[in-house]
């Protein structure tokens, strides 16, 4: 009696140790290219990406460290080389969205230090060279048929823009994701995109995060990019599977 009991202990023990180790591994559910995916990008903007931007004491880090720049422009020819519409979903403030009467903390901190400010949502004066403006060598793409610029979001998500709607309007059902910034922007169009029924993917490196005293923007958006989207490549992963 004692001897089955002391296997039955042992297989239980068993049980669990195996799967707890097979629950510890998150599956890879994977991501096919086809004619219904589009590179969505969010923010590749001055105020983020350039060293003269607003936020580069805070973001630069991670920016330099993930290769963010160069990686964000290889997502663009890869797209035009290979035929894949790119979305791209701004971050703009007018004169009336500092009127609003409450802010979340980086809300109030992006409105304090003028971050994506424009004039007027109509004119364009001043917007040439901003931190609201587009880093200048993603100009030539981005004046190209295929690239659309959506209306801006405003706080993180894209549920105040157009963006579903315009993906919709093209037929795609699957999204690659990239931008500014990680663990805000890129997260919150990843999981309001999910939300709606797109398949997404993320390239991880193609993104960037702030890093200040006690928090790394960077390393949660890794972690999260994980857990929620369909798969994470690095530009290089992304580039030899297109170029199959």
């Amino acid at each position: 009696m004692r001897t089955q009991i002391s296997k039955l202990l042992l297989t239980l023990i068993v049980t669990i140790t195996t799967s707890t180790s097979v629950l510890a591994q998150l599956p890879d559910p994977g991501f096919t290219i086809d004619g219904t995916t589009a590179i969505v990008i969010t923010d590749p903007q001055n105020d983020f990406l350039s060293p003269k931007g607003v936020t580069w004491g805070v973001i630069g880090e991670s920016v330099t460290k993930n290769n963010t720049v160069e990686n964000l422009e290889t997502l663009f020819k890869l797209a035009e080389a290979n035929n894949i519409k790119v979305f791209i979903s701004p971050h703009y403030y007018y004169k009336h969205d500092h009127r609003w009467k409450f802010e979340g903390a980086l809300e109030k901190l992006m409105h304090d230090i003028s971050m994506f400010d424009r004039d007027d949502q109509i004119s364009a004066k001043g917007f040439e060279g901003s931190g609201a403006d587009f880093l200048d060598q993603y100009k030539k793409y981005i004046n190209k048929n295929f690239v659309t610029v959506v209306g801006p979001h405003k706080v993180f998500g894209p549920e105040q823009n157009d963006l579903s709607l315009q993906l919709r309007k093209q037929k795609i059902d699957k999204v690659i994701l990239a931008g500014m910034s990680g663990n805000l922007c890129v997260e919150s169009h990843l999981r309001e995109l999910l939300e709606n029924g797109f398949e997404v993917a993320v390239v991880g490196d193609a993104t960037a995060s702030a890093i200040v005293p006690g928090y790394d923007g960077n390393a949660a958006a890794q972690t999260n990019y994980r857990f929620l989207s369909s798969h994470v490549y690095t530009t290089q992963e992304l580039k030899k599977e297109l170029n199959k």
